[in-house]
């Protein structure tokens, strides 16, 4: 079953999202010291907040000039996806999303990866049609990819349930892994029960727990059929970013900042 709303943000949250991408990415790349360098030195970004994803990276002079015009109301989205086969098995209880409460109980059968994966590609459009080279979601243009995108530091949602899973040590401020990470994980949650999960993921809070399938199969198809990153390509997830002797949290206001003192 599913219920899904996909609402274009006001002109103010678009700007708003756009910004924090471009902020998190001069936060990022002021901090390992890469802003005085080449595009291709740089690196790119992938952030999953509460209610927007965004990708950000540096493309050349000449991809920037040849970039197809967005459509209006295109460029951010949220999606709320309401999964009922993704619950993991024996769950029964709520869920809560917009201030509104409701009621929650899994099949009989239990989650399934494959019907999950299944939902969240048709509520991102990945399988729009595309008239450009490459697209994200919707049949939007991606940016081209190339060497801006090689580099990808990777934060928020998808370090917390990666440490969450079990395949990185929270305690690391950066970790390097490659996209079948979370699939491997989704494959292990799917197949949980609700009964078992609060042992098995003892760091998930209980709010969450039911939802660890539906939010490693959504973290995994973002990356491999929205961004587009190939399953073995290293990325790195990042909680804190190391400058001088300290680790600094990149928080998108630092790149702001940065912004206004600069121009």
């Amino acid at each position: 079953m599913l219920k899904l709303s996909s609402t274009p943000r006001s002109s103010s949250e678009r700007n708003l999202t756009i910004s924090e991408g471009g902020s998190d990415k001069v936060t990022i790349n002021y901090l390992l010291g890469n802003l005085r360098r080449t595009y291709r030195d740089t690196v790119g970004i992938v952030d999953l907040g509460g209610g927007s994803v965004q990708t950000t990276y540096t493309i050349s002079e000449n991809a920037a000039s040849r970039a197809p015009s967005l459509p209006a109301g295109q460029d951010s989205y949220l999606f709320a996806l309401w999964l009922i086969g993704s619950l993991s098995r024996n769950f029964e209880g709520t869920y809560q999303y917009g201030g509104e409460e409701y009621k929650a109980s899994a099949l009989s059968s239990g989650s399934s990866m494959e019907e999950c994966r299944r939902v969240t590609l048709k509520a991102l459009k990945a399988n729009d049609s595309c008239v450009h080279m490459k697209c994200t979601f919707g049949g939007i243009w991606n940016g081209g990819g190339g060497d801006g995108q090689k580099n990808l530091f990777v934060a928020s949602f998808f370090f917390d349930r990666a440490a969450e899973a079990g395949f990185i040590k929270a305690s690391d401020p950066i970790a390097k892994v490659q996209p079948h990470s979370f699939a491997d994980a989704a494959k292990r949650a799917c197949q949980t029960k609700y009964t078992y999960a609060k042992t098995t993921y003892k760091d998930l809070g209980k709010n969450n727990l039911p939802y660890i399938c539906m939010d490693l199969v959504y973290e995994y198809t973002l990356l491999v059929d929205g961004f587009g990153l190939d399953l073995y390509q290293y990325i790195t997830l990042v909680t804190k970013v190391k400058y001088w002797n300290s680790f600094v949290e990149p928080a998108w206001p630092l790149g702001s900042a940065i912004e206004t003192v600069s121009s």
